[in-house]
């Protein structure tokens, strides 16, 4: 068994934590290397075991623009989509959507931007035109059954526009959610928040009337600041966190985004906190140091390299 920190609990931060592994997808998909099917398959079923309690699996994009998840029918066609734990694609537009519900998937997710140029590079649209794409996708998939999840990025900095406003984000989310979906997550897509910023932009989103139950925060660790702002939205309430196993992972259109915020270094701390989680810490970094082997390069995440 791998060493654990000494638990002390902090009775102000919640009891418990949802872990949104995003791995297979956000992880795999800026890899440079196309990952075989069968290591896909295992990596996601390998997450599974170890207690992740919800593991994104890949993306109905178009092959042109993630060659990465072009096997996205194949993969899920290998997975028990209707098993206890929720295996959601993420869907850029109504083609994308169709592509899901033919391949019987049950949680799916878009993905927003924040800013107007992110919006043009990666949605090959216009940061008010993005809702009118995603509102069909958002109520098909609701009349069909389905979870929505919406994704904003660039929640904290765009490397185009620089420091993006706080009420421009608050605006962004708010629509989203107004589509339907159930829960929104927060992107510092290239890693340059902080602490009072994630505090900042919590507080905004309550005045606005979403609270932190509608929320989850995804962060990079480009600056070293990723656990710092977990830490921060854990003391406004979040209790949803995206993480992906090994810190794999980065965006495909932002070049400065580096690796997400690394499962197992966020598993360490709430582990220390007494927060619960239901991850099994040593099936992860057996599973994480299976996948380095695959990818030929050692893990950015700091307890894969202490344990494993």
């Amino acid at each position: 068994m791998p060493e654990l920190p000494s638990a002390v609990p902090d009775p102000s931060l919640p009891a418990r934590v949802t872990i949104y592994e995003v791995g297979p997808r956000d992880g795999l998909q800026n890899e440079s290397a196309i990952v075989p099917l069968d290591v896909k398959a295992e990596f996601i079923e390998r997450l599974v075991a170890a207690g992740l309690p919800i593991v994104e699996a890949t993306s109905f994009v178009h092959p042109k623009w993630v060659p990465q998840l072009a096997d996205a029918e194949e993969l899920v066609a290998r997975l028990p989509l209707g098993g206890p734990v929720p295996l959601p694609v993420l869907v850029p537009n109504e083609r994308g959507l169709d592509r899901a519900l033919a391949a019987g998937c049950t949680h799916v997710a878009i993905f927003g931007s924040a800013t107007e140029t992110f919006a043009k590079k990666n949605l090959n649209s216009s940061l008010d035109g993005q809702y009118a794409m995603f509102e069909p996708v958002v109520r098909r998939a609701l009349d069909a059954g389905l979870d929505v999840r919406a994704y904003v990025s660039m929640c904290f900095g765009d490397p185009w526009e620089g420091e993006v406003p706080v009420d421009q984000v608050v605006d962004a989310g708010c629509r989203l959610l107004d589509l339907g979906a159930t829960q929104l997550s927060l992107g510092d897509t290239i890693g340059v928040g902080t602490p009072g910023h994630v505090g900042a932009l919590l507080d905004a989103f309550d005045a606005a009337g979403v609270g932190a139950e509608r929320l989850a925060m995804h962060f990079h660790d480009t600056y070293g600041q990723a656990l710092a702002n977990a830490h921060a939205a854990l003391r406004h309430g979040v209790t949803t966190f995206d993480a992906s196993a090994g810190g794999l992972g980065g965006c495909p259109y932002a070049e400065s985004a580096t690796g997400n915020l690394a499962t197992e270094d966020l598993v360490w701390m709430l582990t220390g906190l007494s927060i619960e989680h239901g991850v099994d810490l040593e099936a992860l970094v057996a599973t994480s140091t299976w996948m380095t082997g695959h990818l030929g390069r050692p893990s950015p995440s700091a307890v894969v390299r202490a344990l494993g």
